[in-house]
């Protein structure tokens, strides 16, 4: 009995090993699948990797070369520590943090030096306290400013590196005599891990933040055009754009696409921010507008909330009134579809950089078909009429005129940026100097009777403009008789 019981106590052992075992197997294979598919998704999170190693090995040089580490000594792992902190995935982030860290380390370690001399000269009693007076008031006053919009948005982390770097430095002085040159063993190792990350990340294959918020833009109103589009086909149940009833079923993504934009605040605002690190590159001149990015991202979302808002009358099953809708379903089919086209030619226009005028026209289709809409939804008769059957589709009349108004201000704000970012076949906002028409003549009152006629005389036109008016022309007159009786 007890051998029987040893060895089925073996054999479950070995079950619940093996068990594990297979686990362990379908984990790593569901591991290897998640990092294949984040590889395929964008292959650019693969080469910022390997670039990150790059820069990590050029720097562990310090350590693995006796002449650089006889240099810099233990200080070397700054430059470690700064590249693992700095080298960020876009080329406008790594610069940002770069930058913030190398300037922020200078001005710290400048006060900090200049603090423990100052604290010096209170003798040794008085050195810790006026040394634990100024770290006091710099740290408050550094972490108040955080708070501050501007400062949080572009030079939070900088503010930090000045905190921690003030506070090592001006306490480290007090134990360690040479202050000078712990300081500047730390500023050159920092600067070197910096500078390295820049290089790296400007020349290795980049990754510009200007680039991806430029196409983040043209996807997500590429999105709710193809939604504008497909709507009046959807909703009405007809095919749109010579396609049929049938592929517009079969291929419903795109009425999920838009939702992309709901989102997008937030990565929209973080890349702009980089990006107005970065230098000139590709088509993006120095000093690119990217805040007007960010203007037509917050329209395309107002609009993407209208659409989500409309999308929720798609397939419903409330009973509507069939004599209400076949008198809206033309206006409002062409409502859509017009803004489709309309967005998708704004979208055209960003991403090649051109004249966004060819959207002007289906801009005005749409506005035409909601002057249509309205006079249609004046006609309609609502005597015999439920108002329940109504409701939907009176309401998605609605939010398409307040689509086209959206779309409208989108539109101004893609020509407004095409005018900044000096897009191709637009001319400068220049009005030529028109010359001033000059019309001389004279009034000759006549009585005759109790009437009176009036006989104006005008002289030839001039062009000319008044400062080069050397006088009356002598030209043809006209004559004309105008009775005041």
């Amino acid at each position: 009995m007890e051998i029987a019981a040893e060895t089925q106590k073996k054999a479950g052992f070995f079950a619940y090993g093996w068990d594990c075992l297979k686990s362990s197997k379908t984990k790593l294979v569901q591991v290897a699948k998640n990092a294949q598919k984040q590889g395929q998704d964008d292959p650019r999170k693969i080469i910022h990797s390997l670039k990150v190693g790059l820069a990590l090995t050029l720097i562990s040089m310090f350590y693995y070369f006796r002449p650089l580490y006889d240099s810099f000594g233990v200080s070397g792992m700054w430059a470690v520590l700064t590249v693992v902190v700095v080298f960020e995935f876009t080329v406008g982030a790594t610069l940002s943090k770069s930058l913030n860290r190398g300037f922020a380390t200078m001005v710290a370690g400048a006060l900090g030096v200049g603090a423990q001399e100052l604290a010096s000269l209170f003798g040794e009693e008085g050195e810790p306290v006026v040394l634990g007076i100024l770290v006091f008031l710099l740290a408050t006053a550094s972490t108040f400013s955080r708070f501050f919009p501007r400062i949080k948005a572009r030079y939070d982390y900088g503010v930090l590196i000045f905190i921690l770097t003030f506070s090592l430095v001006a306490v480290s002085g007090y134990r360690v005599n040479e202050i000078i040159d712990l300081a500047h063993q730390r500023l050159s190792t920092i600067l070197v891990g910096g500078a390295t990350c820049i290089i790296i990340s400007i020349f290795v294959c980049p990754v510009w933040a200007g680039e991806d918020l430029h196409n983040m833009t043209v996807r997500n109103m590429e999105k709710l055009a193809h939604f504008l589009e497909g709507f009046g086909g959807e909703y009405f149940k007809e095919p749109f754009d010579g396609e049929s009833v049938v592929d517009s079923k079969d291929d419903k993504s795109f009425l999920q696409g838009y939702k992309s934009a709901l989102n997008s605040k937030g990565t929209e605002e973080s890349l702009a921010n980089f990006a107005s690190w970065e230098p000139c590159h590709g088509r993006f001149r120095f000093r690119h507008p990217w805040k007007q990015y960010l203007k037509i991202g917050a329209l395309t979302r107002q609009c993407a909330y209208h659409i989500e808002a409309m999308s929720s009358y798609i397939n419903s099953k409330i009973q509507v009134s069939a004599e209400f809708r076949m008198k809206i379903q033309e206006p409002c089919t062409k409502i859509s579809s017009e803004s489709g086209k309309a967005v998708k030619a704004l979208a055209s226009a960003i991403k090649t950089m051109t004249d966004p005028s060819s959207a002007d026209p289906h801009v005005e289709n749409a506005k035409a078909a909601v002057k249509d809409l309205e006079i249609a939804l004046n006609a309609a008769s609502l005597d015999e009429t439920d108002l329940l059957e109504i409701i939907p589709d009176a309401t998605v009349a609605s939010i398409l005129i307040e689509i086209v108004k959206c779309m409208e201000k989108v539109s101004e704000s893609v020509h407004e940026l095409s005018g900044l970012a000096h897009f191709k076949g637009v001319e400068p906002n220049v009005t030529p100097e028109k010359p001033q028409l000059l019309h001389r003549g004279t009034i000759k009152p006549i009585p005759d009777g109790d009437a009176t006629d009036v006989i104006i005389t005008i002289d030839e036109v001039s062009s000319v403009p008044p400062e080069n008016d050397k006088g009356p022309s002598k030209g043809k007159q006209d004559e004309s008789r105008v009775n005041m009786g």
